[in-house]
């Protein structure tokens, strides 16, 4: 990897009743969740804000209950998002942002994706949103229509300093595409093929090993990778994410009820 780069590896979401008892130790309670997960991981995507902007003191607590070096990756209101006219909803996109602030140095970019229903026909009112978005977020956006495929895409991608997601769902893309300053790689798998989220059921090495080199591969201008991995890739995305932390070269922390949460 790029010697400059940071490599940050988290999960979608951190809060499963099936991670009881095998992550999280029996005895901490999900209020505490997040201060055991960031004891293993520097990052997380949070899914919750997709459905709802959290109250402005629910993020000051995240942000109170992890250390100075981890960050958030929240997903866009579905309000704004998955809504038809995006342009009309910048405001709400700026009060959502005006929120995610409490997280301070600890905001490192915002997920837009994109339904699959929406194709570049939306090219303008997708052009109008990112120009109306602030300078100071990172933005991270994921096509899910294969019409976006497109030399205009990446040209306003990169207009905007805003990172094309890399999604991994049944089939890896053809390559790892930069289009800002940073990099966002999602891998996801089927949604909804395992019944229990508490152990991998599939083996994924070779993709580990593929995204892996093409990270390595990446342009030296990359400041910093963002990897975040559901538990539909493989069944359990805290193991897998360890598994591609070890790959990588990351120091990875036992997993074991270690009797204290501040321990």
């Amino acid at each position: 990897m790029p010697d400059a780069m940071r490599l940050h590896t988290g999960t979608m979401g951190f809060s499963y009743a099936d991670w009881a008892g095998v992550f999280y130790p029996r005895g901490v309670k999900p209020g505490d969740y997040l201060a055991w997960y960031a004891k293993h991981f520097d990052t997380v995507e949070l899914d919750t804000t997709f459905h709802a902007t959290p109250p402005v003191d629910r993020v000051r607590r995240w942000a109170d209950v992890t250390p100075d070096h981890f960050r958030f990756c929240p997903k866009a209101p579905r309000a704004v998002t998955h809504e038809p006219a995006m342009h009309k909803r910048i405001g709400q996109m700026h009060e959502f942002l005006d929120v995610l602030r409490a997280f301070g140095k600890k905001l490192a970019a915002v997920l837009i994706q994109l339904p699959p229903s929406t194709g570049i026909d939306q090219f303008d009112d997708l052009t109008r949103l990112l120009a109306a978005l602030p300078t100071d977020v990172r933005f991270a956006v994921e096509f899910r229509n294969a019409t976006w495929g497109e030399p205009r895409t990446l040209d306003l991608l990169r207009n905007h300093n805003c990172a094309l997601v890399a999604a991994d769902y049944l089939s890896r893309p053809a390559g790892l595409i930069t289009t800002a300053d940073f990099t966002y790689v999602r891998l996801i798998g089927q949604h909804e093929r395992f019944e229990e989220l508490n152990r991998e059921q599939l083996d994924v090495t070779p993709s580990l090993a593929w995204w892996k080199a093409q990270l390595d591969a990446a342009p030296p201008s990359l400041t910093d990778a963002y990897v975040f991995f559901n538990n539909d890739f493989s069944g359990y995305s805290v193991a897998t994410c360890r598994r591609f932390m070890e790959l990588a070269g990351m120091p990875v922390r036992e997993v074991k009820d270690e009797g204290s949460l501040f321990g």
